[in-house]
């Protein structure tokens, strides 16, 4: 008997995800002793501010580490449904919002719930290597509409009612977007929330936004999903915290999912959460001021050593670069540069076809890595 033969189908044809193939590759370049310039994760090179840090400490000693109710601590979501109020004017029942370990976890929890087999959601092209993959091993299809740098790489609503079928139950927002850093227009979120299907909006890399403001889909309809997260906000990536905020019908049937699949949230990590919401924004905002300072900078020195550069991102900690004058394939252009310049960046073909012939700068790294970075990839380009 061939035990290999047992494999599910699902894991073997997942597609992995290349930014941690390269990520891998230079830490084996490190390993060697070598420096390589890290351009491609997209985590915040900050320290957790302290408060949370403190009050995550403080929840450990005062033995917080039991389970907690499936739908998250009270508490935490009656910080984020005053959030919401506060920064957005949209009023949230807390009983509406559920935590999780993580944005990941939270896609997993409503992807479970919305949809049957074959059934469809529209993303746009390029989009966030991870949101076809969840969809497609759970049995459902995703419905790509191409977004160009030319058009700010922004939905067009004609185009995606040209895609809608029968199938489809939901579209998917992220804004501001990886890779590409843009953010939608109130009139763009509108007009798609006129379509009459749910929207999902990833809201990550709320908080992260550079002369430009972001807005909640919720501004704009109630029949849509709100997927949030503490990672890139709050530089708590390694903390693992999430939440979904639901229409009322999807709570119940999304908490049997996470009870069965997760339980709950880590409590400690939750408590955490709370001092993010009340307590952080100095540092948020310390940081978000360093991230705008990083993105004026990397544009610019971009532009200088060559790079077509038609759309200057507004959010998130990324630059979306046409290379489609050096090479028609990214992942063996990332790769040499990899090798030869010892800077790291993520080839544009993660982030679906439209999207070969990019690469993915990120500038959640130090602005002095940076310079270097952008000095050895001018280097590299010179001797190509």
């Amino acid at each position: 008997m061939k035990f290999s033969s047992f494999i599910s189908q699902k894991s073997l044809t997942i597609p992995p995800f290349l930014v941690m193939d390269i990520l891998e590759k230079a830490l084996e370049i490190e390993r060697q002793g070598e420096r390589v310039i890290h351009l491609e994760v997209g985590e915040p090179d900050f320290a957790t501010p302290k408060c949370i840090i403190e009050a995550g400490v403080k929840a450990l000693r005062e033995g917080k580490t039991k389970y907690t109710h499936s739908l998250g601590l009270l508490e935490l979501r009656q910080a984020l449904a005053e959030y919401y109020a506060q920064k957005y004017g949209k009023e949230i029942s807390p009983y509406r919002i559920i935590v999780t370990n993580g944005s990941s976890p939270a896609m997993f929890l409503l992807f479970t719930a919305l949809l049957e087999r074959e059934d469809e959601v529209i993303l746009t092209n390029p989009y966030y290597s991870c949101y076809p993959n969840i969809i497609n091993f759970l049995g459902g299809k995703v419905n790509f509409v191409n977004v160009y740098e030319e058009e700010g790489f922004q939905y067009q609503p004609e185009r995606v009612a040209c895609q809608l079928t029968p199938k489809t139950k939901a579209i998917i927002v992220n804004s501001p977007a990886n890779p590409t850093g843009s953010i939608l227009s109130p009139e763009v979120i509108k007009a798609l929330a006129e379509l009459g299907y749910y929207l999902i909006s990833d809201e990550t890399y709320h908080g992260l936004t550079y002369e430009s403001t972001e807005h909640t889909v919720l501004e704009f309809t109630d029949q849509a999903f709100v997927i949030g997260s503490f990672s890139k906000r709050y530089a708590m990536t390694g903390w693992r915290l999430g939440y979904l905020i639901v229409p009322e019908e999807f709570v119940r049937p999304i908490q049997k999912v996470q009870q069965n699949f997760f339980i709950s949230a880590n409590s400690f990590v939750q408590w955490a959460g709370i001092a993010a919401i009340k307590e952080a924004q100095k540092e948020v905002e310390e940081m978000r001021a360093t991230f705008n300072q990083r993105r004026k900078f990397i544009i610019q020195r971009l532009k200088e050593i060559g790079f077509d550069l038609k759309f200057e991102p507004l959010g998130a900690f990324y630059v979306l670069v046409n290379v489609k004058k050096f090479t028609s394939d990214s992942y063996s252009f990332a790769l040499d540069i990899l090798n030869r310049a010892k800077v790291a960046v993520t080839p544009g073909i993660d982030f679906g076809d439209n999207a070969e012939g990019y690469l993915r700068f990120s500038y959640a790294n130090s602005l002095e890595n940076i310079k270097e970075g952008m000095d050895r990839i001018e280097n590299y380009l010179a001797n190509l």
